[in-house]
């Protein structure tokens, strides 16, 4: 019978994938990742993943105190002496985040500074690949991820303008606005050597949302919708630029408010 743990959150896996734990609690969250299949499966999939957590999750790492996070590991339970059987593809996992953990207790941090997944960014798949890659990293979101207050006019015009000189672009915050939901922060990722801005949002019915744009040659495209990881994407481009809304929303919804915007950013 597997002995009952806490099953650690995204934040404490990302914590520990970027070395940020100390010895003891990345020891304790391997004892966890030995025990239970899922939570090493979690953790496999936020190591491969290439995105930049840190950055994601700053806000609610910010608020986190050590206290807090020594006090959630404590009291896990100790890993019991016997393990069960595990397939050949599982111990290959097993060894590979063994490695993992005893780089991260020797103090070795995966970098996660850009979104790097090592594959071309031509203009035949440029439509369709960063989508995929911008819906693996916002389905990691959570309402709790975009906790906080709505930065002021102000703050997001600065915000919004780290991004215009990468991108080519000059977006306002009313641009940017979407009726009824709530701005929470620009960033200026990269996906392959191309800037990729992102605002994220927060809707009160649905979660989390955002509005993504990198730049495009592949010609104007009129709007259109597809379903990734549980959430609704309407995409378009025109002649310099290719943008996505993704979030929870109904498909129905979700075209209404892309049409809004639409207008406003191309």
């Amino acid at each position: 019978m597997n002995t009952k743990h806490t099953i650690p959150s995204d934040e404490e896996l990302t914590a520990f994938i970027d070395g940020e734990l100390t010895a003891e609690e990345a020891a304790r969250i391997d004892a966890i990742v030995n025990e239970d299949e899922s939570v090493a499966e979690r953790l496999e999939f936020l190591a491969r993943a290439s995105l930049p957590f840190e950055q994601a999750f700053a806000p609610l790492l910010s608020e986190a105190p050590r206290e807090k996070l020594e006090t959630m590991l404590a009291a896990i339970p100790a890993q019991p002496s016997a393990r069960p059987t595990s397939t050949p593809a599982f111990a290959s996992r097993r060894r590979f985040l063994g490695a993992l953990a005893a780089s991260l207790v020797a103090g070795i941090a995966i970098d996660r500074a850009v979104i790097g997944i090592g594959r071309g960014f031509s203009a035949k798949d440029e439509n369709s690949e960063w989508r995929a890659v911008v819906a693996d990293y916002i389905s990691l979101y959570t309402p709790e991820t975009l906790a906080g207050p709505v930065p002021g006019r102000e703050d997001q015009a600065a915000q919004l303008a780290s991004l215009d000189e990468k991108l080519g672009l000059s977006l306002s915050p009313e641009a940017v606005s979407l009726s009824g939901i709530d701005f929470k922060r620009a960033l200026l990722l990269q996906y392959d050597g191309k800037a990729l801005a992102q605002v994220a949002y927060l809707d009160p019915e649905t979660g989390p949302m955002a509005l993504c744009i990198v730049r495009s040659d592949a010609g104007p495209k009129a709007p259109d919708l597809e379903s990734r990881k549980g959430m609704n994407v309407v995409y378009w481009s025109n002649g310099t630029h290719a943008f996505m809304l993704i979030g929870h929303a109904a498909a129905d919804r979700m075209t209404a408010i892309a049409e809004g915007v639409r207008g406003k950013v191309t």
